[in-house]
């Protein structure tokens, strides 16, 4: 199996090393302007699709654009049984697209462009002919994303999160920390800064990687010791929900380690490429997460600060 993924660690690696990185990315959001921002990525790999872009959203867009054109671009290399992977990694975009459409069969505004999955989607091309809430529910419930009900965006953006985790954790066991992690972020989320009750089948996702005591927490510290202990550290810290912005920007960081430790690894294989995809798709957050303070004319991004 090693040799049939040689060719394609010797890519991600050399993928990876186009990043814009976490020096630049802080270099950028200390800059006054977005305008001077994109400047400073010419020559990176986002510079195509940056080019002629203008305003934060349609520069954010093409940062997007680019990190799935990189996966696409990788899963090229990849042996036919690795296709998966890139498959499971793409779900991210695929939500997007989703959430998207569903958004607009609740009344929202016209869904934009959606991202070319091309290959890599899992139930795009059915998905995207569903004419009503409904009918999108019953398609998602018979492709590999499951039953992930019928209630509102909120509840269905959740429930896509943790079924695409999930997903990449059973192709990926080294993504499998990543899977409890972002249960951990979610069910926070939910809990303390929405206010609601969890919607059942979006706690039937939840429990495989978090259980059930978390349910009844009146308060972040209640949640936290109700996790399983492995996954304390995830939420250590955060006092309150206004916090929780810290514990995102931490997992991003904690994925981007992982990713560069993954990449060093002695032989070829899924793992190398996983670790090219998690340092792919943290260094795209990086650059939005720099551009977004960039055009708030911040001086710096807390965000970036705390995942350093």
């Amino acid at each position: 199996m090693k040799a049939d993924w040689v060719a394609a660690s010797v890519r991600a690696r050399s993928m990876a090393k186009r990043r814009v990185g976490a020096g630049t990315s802080r270099e950028i959001a200390a800059l006054p302007s977005l305008d001077g921002a994109m400047t400073l990525l010419e020559g990176s790999s986002y510079a195509g699709r940056l080019s002629g872009r203008s305003g934060l959203a349609a520069a954010e867009r093409a940062i997007q654009e680019t990190v799935l054109w990189q996966l696409r671009v990788l899963a090229g290399w990849l042996p036919a049984f690795g296709t998966a992977l890139a498959r499971g990694a793409a779900g991210a975009f695929e939500i997007e697209n989703i959430m998207a459409l569903a958004h607009q069969l609740a009344g929202g505004e016209k869904a934009p462009e959606p991202y070319r999955l091309g290959a890599l989607a899992t139930a795009w091309p059915r998905v995207q002919a569903a004419g009503s809430s409904e009918e999108l529910a019953t398609i998602l419930s018979g492709s590999a994303w499951g039953d992930v009900g019928a209630g509102g965006t909120g509840a269905l953006k959740d429930a896509l999160t943790v079924a695409w985790v999930r997903r990449l954790a059973a192709v990926a066991p080294a993504a499998r920390p990543w899977y409890g992690a972002v249960c951990v972020l979610v069910a926070a989320r939910i809990l303390a800064v929405d206010g609601v009750e969890p919607p059942e089948m979006v706690r039937r996702l939840l429990r495989p990687a978090i259980g059930r005591s978390w349910e009844s927490a009146k308060s972040i510290a209640e949640f936290s010791s109700a996790l399983p202990p492995s996954l304390w550290p995830v939420v250590r810290g955060i006092s309150s929900p206004k916090e929780l912005w810290r514990a995102e920007a931490r997992l991003h960081a904690a994925v981007e380690r992982d990713g560069f430790k993954l990449l060093r690894g002695p032989m070829p294989g899924p793992d190398v490429v996983l670790g090219a995809i998690a340092v792919l798709f943290t260094d795209g957050w990086r650059v939005r997460a720099a551009l977004t303070a960039a055009a708030a004319g911040a001086g710096s991004s807390e965000v970036l600060d705390e995942a350093a």
